[in-house]
């Protein structure tokens, strides 16, 4: 009965801490010139319910800030204004001290270019359709670094006919936010999302009508390092340009990955894809993306993570694994969250909110489960964490669904 006592006490403590008043401190550092940001508008932002404003001050001569969170105990994210560009900072519960970066921005820096350009591409059965997910990994290494910022930070296109179902966009170290994009002219679009000195991530999924074959000519408007295209394994890639570089780099649990590297602007990288099929179910590959399964296989033989040579040959996208199967996972656990945003398009708008607060809460769940799965991946959960998580991810993810249908 003692215990018992003492479990409910101990119970009401923490329930109580929950919701206790949070001071955070901090300083903000201007990145550009290594001075502290001194006047910079430092916002609290509580996620409870989607994103409202919970508290506002400005940083001192030195840079330093304090906030209150009045829940202490729930999500809030950390914004910092600078010359019109926000910086985020997500806050744990029981966070109490963010130092945050802000850089100068600028029309046009020096130092952009892009990375990776990779695209999954799906055709169900009966549907008509070709499903496209492609993803722009885009770096700013400007010295001294500044951010990129201009109403066409990102551009780029898309094949003619293709239908947008949703876009995104993620800053160095931040989470997804659902950004529109653009269109700039036939089959041509921009991003209006500032590019911050590190490596921003842009997603976009659209459709194109499909009878059994499609034909596909990427068009690079920057150098990129890897253009890469996966595609379920029952369907069929062809090159259509002469001397095309793309090359099987593996195929795996279903996937094959097909990836042309040091891409040049302009080249020709022309393809086709035919026949139908679906990328596997993620529980189909629960075994596969665990390091730890039972078989021995190690997390980098999955579909992106995968995509080098056997061991003796340096994997030329390893470093961005977590991007790719990040983009593969938009495609298994974001599917819920594309079929609700096919009902409702996106506005021509780069600043436009979120419909609701459903869908705010929804588009940090999936950064949420993308940032599980990548701990995952790299060994930083155990099982248990990894399971307790999940189970109450998905649970509020459906919850999310249903308010948002």
């Amino acid at each position: 009965m003692k215990k018992s006592f003492q479990s409910i006490f101990y119970l009401l403590i923490a329930a109580a801490s929950l919701h206790a008043a949070t001071t955070i401190t901090g300083t903000v550092t201007n990145g550009t010139n290594s001075k502290p940001a001194a006047g910079v508008e430092v916002i609290l932002l509580k996620l409870e319910g989607g994103m409202s404003e919970e508290a506002r001050t400005k940083a001192d001569a030195q840079g330093r800030y304090k906030i209150t969170a009045e829940n202490g105990g729930a999500p809030h994210v950390l914004r910092v204004m600078h010359q019109n560009v926000s910086y985020n900072q997500p806050l744990p519960p029981g966070t109490e001290n963010k130092d945050v970066i802000v850089y100068d921005a600028a029309k046009k820096v020096e130092g952009i270019s892009a990375n990776v350009d990779a695209m999954w591409i799906k055709a169900e059965p009966g549907t008509g359709q070709a499903q496209v997910a492609e993803m722009f990994v885009v770096k700013n290494s400007s010295t001294p670094p500044r951010t990129q910022m201009s109403e066409k930070s990102f551009e780029f296109t898309l094949p003619p006919g293709a239908i947008v179902e949703f876009s995104d966009a993620m800053s160095p170290g931040g989470i997804p936010i659902k950004t529109a994009a653009v269109p700039q002219g036939q089959n041509h679009y921009a991003f209006i999302f500032p590019l911050r000195p590190g490596e921003t991530t842009f997603q976009i999924g659209y459709h194109l009508p499909y009878s059994g074959e499609l034909k596909l000519e990427p068009t690079a408007n920057y150098a990129v390092d890897h253009v890469a295209v996966g595609i379920p394994k029952s369907m069929q890639f062809a090159p259509t340009s002469s001397g095309s570089a793309f090359q099987l780099m593996r195929e795996e649990n279903g996937v094959e990955m097909y990836v042309a590297t040091s891409v040049k602007p302009g080249q020709a990288l022309g393809f086709k894809v035919s026949g139908t099929g679906a990328f596997p179910r993620e529980q189909d590959n629960a075994q596969t993306l665990d390091p730890n399964s039972a078989d021995g296989r190690a997390a980098n033989n999955l579909p992106g993570g995968g995509l080098g040579r056997p061991e003796e040959t340096p994997d030329a996208l390893h470093k961005y694994r977590w991007w790719l199967i990040g983009g593969l996972l938009l495609i298994l656990i974001g599917g819920a969250a594309w079929t609700v945003t096919r009902t409702a398009p996106l506005p021509a708008v780069a600043a436009a909110a979120p419909a609701s607060r459903s869908a705010l809460l929804l588009d940090a769940l999936k950064e949420e489960l993308f940032q599980l799965e990548s701990e995952r991946l790299q060994g930083k959960l155990s099982p248990e964490e990894y399971e307790k998580a999940k189970s109450a991810l998905d649970s509020t993810l459906q919850r999310a669904i249903r308010r948002q249908s």
